[in-house]
């Protein structure tokens, strides 16, 4: 959500800071902005409204040749999008810029005392008093020390942020912090650079800095970076982070859009998963930093998430319970932050998180492990947020995720929770050794059933005509199938904009099948599993009233056939392991639907990939 990118050095600035905001597309933005300082010392201040491309052209017209600048895209909290809302904001003389991600909670009180004070505003953001303050910071207690003004700045600030300012008086400088929003730094000999993640890094350096909360870092045109943390001390070693992916890995590469290549991606990205997890003595997953005793004792685990990744959460807590018999709760980290939390010592929690940086979740992650409870983060990305701040990480090894309705990381996390679901079972006992290898290797088999299905893609082009001018869908599922009942919805509101509803199937029947009229679309998740003939009553229902079903169904299911206007085919596999694979015919489906209303389906309207405000 929101994207910064800064850049000091000997080459021109906006080169770096227009393409870096384009790999920060999928992050999610209404608005685009950038601020050069050219060789006069004068601040050039180049945004609108749209999308970058819109933005490079305006750059190309203003013919913008400085070597220090700061670029954002917005996605709107406060104000409308515009261009006088979109960042760069300035202070009153023009001479400070600053963009900023999160939100400063404070902002209004902060706005009123500026205003007494003889501040101009121009925008409604909350953004703007960040170049106010570090105005009256730099020109007074700092007497020109970028570092101190931006201290001076951020104590005054309630919220989460990062932030990067440049200043006129300082060519060749920009000042960065960060406070609950991510942001990393890179030394190089061309010059240093700033952006929010390392995505926009890896064209140009294969190592970049990370600052905790609060640090603030100088980076100056000399390729220099000085870091200093929250009480002026200078860090004399910053962590660093090896950026493990080459940079066309963000690139299309031959597809038309970025959802269509990273679900074909699934497969491979589920064997890089898998690879060496199985030992001699079970599964390896050093990450969970945790013993065989002290898994044996978890008699209680919380996961919490957002989004796509809760589903994950459901399908981690049906097979955490059926293979390790411990209990789990699933909850919204925006509704678990505000709930009531029973926690002992043997509670775990497992945060699940593509991005690393979701913050309702890291707000759930802080409060938890300030009740004692260890935290053990499922994530994508190195050196997130979530991957330092929890007792222990597994990374999904996914690669970069552009597109923002997830799909190839969504079916890597669910491999991942089924890799902690077995190691834990074995620990407690209620699975043996034989038998964690018996399902390890039905895992093994999932990438080919991927394929499999991504060779099926022509059964769900099939379908799209009946959802192309859909009003509305029901999606039906039982057990482990309902959460991919749910994803699929959740896929086909997000990327096609029909509108989608999710329910076990056996709860259609209080409510929801008053929608069901001739023609109505139904999508019946309904592979051969214990509950498959349960489903199967509830698809003749549905048909009894005229609905169009698209079933989701197991290879040979006769019975299903011969009820479904469509059917989706996967191959028979275990029923706990099947929605890895089912959830790629919906991913397919409503990639399909998109395409062809004519929609983006890689930057959804008023999505973001990172959620990083609560």
């Amino acid at each position: 959500m929101c994207g910064i990118v800064g850049y000091t050095g000997s080459k021109r600035a906006v080169d770096y800071l227009l393409d870096g905001l384009a790999t920060l597309e999928y992050r999610g933005y209404d608005s685009a902005g950038v601020a050069v300082l050219s060789p006069d010392d004068h601040l050039h201040i180049v945004k609108c409204q749209g999308r970058v491309a819109a933005l490079r052209e305006r750059c190309n017209a203003a013919n913008l040749t400085g070597t220090t600048g700061i670029g954002h895209t917005r996605w709107a909290t406060h104000g409308a999008p515009s261009d006088r809302n979109a960042h760069p904001h300035t202070d009153c003389s023009g001479r400070i810029a600053a963009v900023h991600n999160g939100i400063i909670e404070n902002f209004e009180d902060l706005r009123a005392q500026l205003r007494l004070a003889g501040h101009e505003f121009k925008s409604d953001t909350d953004t703007e008093v960040i170049p106010h303050l570090f105005e009256d910071a730099y020109k007074g207690p700092a007497q020109g020390d970028m570092v101190r003004a931006l201290r001076n700045t951020v104590a005054r600030l309630e919220g989460s942020w990062s932030i990067a300012v440049t200043c006129a008086d300082r060519p060749g400088e920009l000042v960065v912090t960060r406070h609950g929003s991510p942001l990393v730094v890179a030394s190089t000999p061309e010059g240093a650079y700033a952006a929010s993640d390392v995505m926009p890094l890896a064209a140009v350096t294969s190592h970049v800095l990370q600052l905790d909360d609060d640090d603030i870092a100088l980076l100056k045109a000399d390729g220099s970076v000085t870091v200093y943390d929250a009480g002026g001390d200078l860090v004399r070693e910053p962590k660093g982070l090896d950026i493990d992916w080459d940079a066309s890995a963000a690139t299309l590469g031959g597809y038309s859009d970025f959802m269509g290549k990273e679900i074909s991606e699934q497969p491979e990205a589920i064997e890089r998963l898998l690879k060496d997890r199985l030992g001699e003595h079970g599964i390896e997953m050093d990450e969970l930093n945790l013993t065989n005793s002290q898994l044996a004792a978890i008699d209680r685990i919380y996961v919490v998430a957002c989004g796509t990744s809760y589903h994950v959460g459901l399908i981690a807590r049906k097979l955490i319970e059926h293979w390790a018999k411990v209990s789990v709760s699933v909850e919204y980290a925006s509704e678990f932050n505000y709930s009531d939390v029973l926690v002992t010592q043997n509670t775990l929690c497992i945060i699940i998180t593509q991005s690393g940086e979701t913050a309702d979740t890291l707000s759930a992650a802080r409060r938890l492990k300030g009740m004692g409870c260890r935290v053990f983060a499922i994530t994508n990305v190195l050196g997130s947020s979530a991957a330092r701040e929890a007792d222990g990480a597994l990374y999904i090894q996914a690669g970069p995720e552009i597109a923002v309705a997830s799909t190839k990381a969504y079916t890597a996390q669910m491999v991942a929770a089924a890799l902690v679901a077995l190691r834990l079972a074995l620990a407690n006992g209620q699975m043996t050794q034989a038998e964690v290898e018996k399902v390890f290797h039905q895992l093994e088999t999932v990438p080919d059933a991927i394929r499999e299905v991504l060779n099926r893609s022509w059964q769900d082009k099939q379908v799209v005509p009946i959802f192309r001018d859909a009003p509305s869908a029901l999606y039906l599922g039982r057990g482990t199938s309902s959460t991919t009942a749910y994803e699929g919805a959740l896929k086909m509101k997000e990327i096609a904009y029909v509108h989608a509803e999710a329910y076990p199937a056996g709860e259609m029947k209080h409510g929801p099948i008053a929608l069901i009229q001739p023609g109505y679309p139904v999508v019946a998740v309904v592979p051969s599993d214990h509950v498959h003939d349960k489903t199967v009553s509830n698809v003749m229902e549905s048909k009894a009233r005229g609905a169009k079903v698209i079933a989701v169904a197991t290879d040979g299911d006769e019975q299903v056939a011969n009820l479904a206007d469509h059917v989706l085919w996967v191959p028979q596999m275990d029923e706990y392991l099947v929605p890895i694979v089912a959830v790629v015919h919906l991913q397919v489906l409503a990639r399909y639907v998109a395409k062809a209303k004519g929609l983006d389906v890689d930057k959804p309207r008023n999505l973001a990939k990172s959620v990083t405000v609560e």
